[in-house]
């Protein structure tokens, strides 16, 4: 698993286990607070943004748990490893994020509709979107490290950075409601709050669909590792480039490099080799590259060439 400490120091630099553990702890705080208020306010947009946090929690749990599940050691039946099961936890996070973002859609649009104007607090509301700002802010900033090198911490980031709009959303809708009295505004957060959902869940599965279908890392150019292979001492030639991912920040590669003939023979193919994984790891970050080294003359290409 790449539980990778985040580069800053201060607290943020523990593991991406710990940290999603601590935001955890936090939107579940917040939750609590916002269905109490929800409740006492008559606010469907905090109820909304309470039901987010709920989700958000949820995956934040099944983050948790494929991060365990991940670091557990490759075996003779899964020779990767478990890395892909952060690749698994992040596609319930992102089916989690889109039934979300419906079920606000159409509460709102039925309180819309509905010729009766419920009573909602905005003086409530605007006390309980506020704490709901400053916790999803520090879980942010917790986070903002960690998702640079961990999908399932992305996950959780963007899900964190959804609160926190909906916060602001509510705050918004709070001060019209004390300001002029109309209440509507309470629903047209709620459907704001879907609108911005759906392009982060939209945005993760997407993520998620590249690495399960084997795609190029969208951060590596094959054409520069091919020139780079090519410039090695010792290198004639190379066909059969192969570049895919088991998870955010674990990309794998593969190629079957030309050597001169007697490369083989001098001893020469293991310094060629040796200076051929330095380069991808030291040039592209790539930890697990794999090369066949064949003589000239001697080119046999892979049914996918």
């Amino acid at each position: 698993m790449h539980d990778h400490a985040p580069p800053s120091g201060g607290f943020r630099q523990g593991s991406t286990r710990r940290l999603l553990a601590v935001s955890l702890a936090i939107t579940s705080t917040v939750f609590v607070v916002q269905v109490v208020g929800a409740v006492l306010s008559g606010s469907l947009a905090l109820l909304a943004d309470a039901a987010h946090m709920l989700m958000d929690a949820a995956a934040l749990v099944i983050a948790l748990i494929a991060g365990a599940v991940a670091a557990r050691p490759a075996d003779d039946r899964r020779t990767f490893g478990y890395q892909r099961a952060e690749v698994f936890g992040a596609l319930v996070n992102g089916v989690i994020l889109l039934v979300v973002s419906v079920w606000v859609a159409i509460e709102a649009v039925l309180r819309l509709v509905s010729p009766a104007e419920p009573e909602v607090s905005g003086d409530l509301m605007l006390v309980v979107a506020t704490v709901g700002l400053l916790a999803n802010g520090i879980a942010m900033w917790l986070l903002s490290s960690a998702q640079k090198h961990n999908i399932n911490a992305r996950g959780a980031y963007l899900e964190v950075l959804g609160d926190l709009l909906g916060s602001i959303a509510v705050i918004v809708a709070a001060v019209v409601i004390i300001a002029t009295g109309w209440v509507a505004a309470d629903a047209v957060a709620s459907l704001l709050i879907a609108a911005m959902i759906v392009p982060r869940a939209i945005g993760l599965l997407r993520e998620v669909a590249s690495v399960l279908s084997e795609a190029t890392p969208k951060d590596i150019r094959v054409q520069e590792i091919r020139d780079h292979i090519l410039a090695t001492d010792g290198v004639t030639d190379v066909h059969d480039v192969h570049v895919w991912q088991l998870t955010r920040g674990a990309p794998v590669f593969s190629a079957h490099v030309v050597v001169a003939e007697d490369a083989f023979e001098t001893g020469e193919s293991t310094a060629i080799l040796t200076r051929l994984q330095t380069c991808l790891a030291e040039h592209f970050d790539v930890e697990h590259s794999t090369f066949q080294l064949e003589a000239a003359g001697h080119v046999e290409h892979d049914t996918h060439g």
